[in-house]
């Protein structure tokens, strides 16, 4: 595969809201499917979140519909430093990240990070770990890589 990721499919499509229940809600009310149980990310302990190169304490409450091929996540982020706290500050409710699914982590921050893509934030969960990098001045989006395990 070319390019930087070694994959082109967009695995999901992540929005930062500042009520994931009630937002929750009007797309299971539009898509005519059950609403997820929404749930809040793990405590830093377990998670190891860090943003802009320094440990943080922020947690996001998230729901999640799987859409075929493609995964929606709704994020409603706490109050405390994240880079979705940052994003819905900034911008608003509305689109934050695309999320693609990679294998080798490092390496590929690493490589994104010569290109001129710097992390935003990173952090871990059951089964896997994530990175935040921000690519919104050139694609307009920050993109999220997924390393499942």
């Amino acid at each position: 595969m070319s390019g930087l990721l070694g994959n082109q499919v967009v695995t999901q499509i992540g929005l930062v809201v500042h009520d994931v229940d009630k937002v929750s809600k009007a797309y299971a009310q539009f898509f005519g499917v059950e609403q997820p149980t929404s749930f809040w990310t793990d405590d830093y302990e377990k998670a190891r979140t860090e943003c802009n190169g320094k440990p943080t304490t922020a947690k996001a409450k998230l729901a999640f519909f799987d859409m075929g091929s493609l995964q929606l996540e709704l994020i409603q982020p706490d109050e405390n430093e994240s880079t979705w706290r940052h994003y819905l500050d900034e911008h608003g409710e509305g689109v934050h990240h695309i999320a693609f699914e990679i294998k080798g982590m490092n390496e590929k921050i690493d490589l994104l990070g010569k290109a001129g893509f710097s992390l935003q934030q990173r952090g871990e969960y059951t089964g896997g770990r994530y990175a935040y990098i921000d690519t919104f001045p050139q694609l307009k989006v920050i993109l999220e890589l997924l390393e499942n395990d």
